[in-house]
């Protein structure tokens, strides 16, 4: 995914609101602009920190600028890491229909946000009348407390539970169902569930794995010019 042009540099003031962040560019002025991601950002929001933004010239928009990346340091060295959560699945379906993520890889029609289980929509539908549906639900993680781990959740997440408990339906009603970990950071070697911040989101991923569902893991290439699913990665079963 290629952004329209080139990320523009900043530093963090603060971020507020969960909506809204205070940056003051290289040329000194600060401006406001939006933040899209409602979680936690455990880790990725302190004062000073390099941010990159992307901007539009839209006349609707209240603040020009989006907060897309922070540069962020676990311990081995900085990394980008992308904190947009509206990416993610444009970034998982450009890489399916280029044939990138060969687990998905064979079905002849990819829908999004389509209705299913208990009001909820699934990020992806795959279909195919050899290999029937499958049910791909997308997560973006970010967090990393240890070099090379990436984890999620970053917060307590019940809508995360429910989703996994949704697959688990699909998979014991014989479809294919699989959750998928989108890490929007280059530095992680596995990920792992952060049972320590929301141990139901790890109760509730044992129980889906029981019942059938799949779960993949796969890492970004970033840069302020755009962001790529690099590879698949490992998962670390909660204990």
């Amino acid at each position: 995914m290629k952004f329209a042009s080139p990320l523009i540099r900043g530093r963090l003031v603060k971020r507020y609101k969960r909506f809204l962040a205070d940056v003051t560019l290289e040329d000194g002025t600060t401006i406001t602009c939006t933040c899209p991601n409602t979680g936690s950002m455990l880790g990725l929001t302190a004062p000073g920190s390099v941010i990159w933004m992307s901007e539009s010239d839209s006349p609707s928009r209240k603040y020009r600028h989006t907060w897309e990346m922070i540069e962020n340091d676990p311990g081995s060295g900085p990394t980008l890491v992308g904190i947009n959560t509206s990416h993610p699945n444009k970034l998982v379906t450009e890489a399916i229909e280029a044939g990138r993520i060969a687990p998905l890889k064979g079905y002849s029609s990819l829908k999004r946000e389509q209705k299913y289980g208990a009001n909820s929509r699934i990020d992806i539908l795959l279909e195919d009348a050899k290999k029937g549906r499958a049910y791909v639900e997308i997560k973006n993680v970010h967090l990393m407390r240890n070099a090379g781990i990436a984890e999620f959740p970053d917060s307590v997440t019940e809508r995360g539970a429910k989703h996994l408990g949704e697959l688990a339906e699909m998979a014991r009603a014989g479809h294919r169902a699989v959750m998928l970990f989108l890490i929007q950071r280059g530095d992680a070697s596995k990920v792992s569930l952060a049972g320590d911040i929301d141990p139901g989101y790890a109760v509730a991923f044992k129980a889906a794995a029981a019942a059938g569902v799949e779960a993949l893991a796969y890492r970004c290439r970033l840069t302020p010019d755009e962001i790529v699913i690099d590879r698949k990665i490992p998962i670390r079963a909660p204990g």
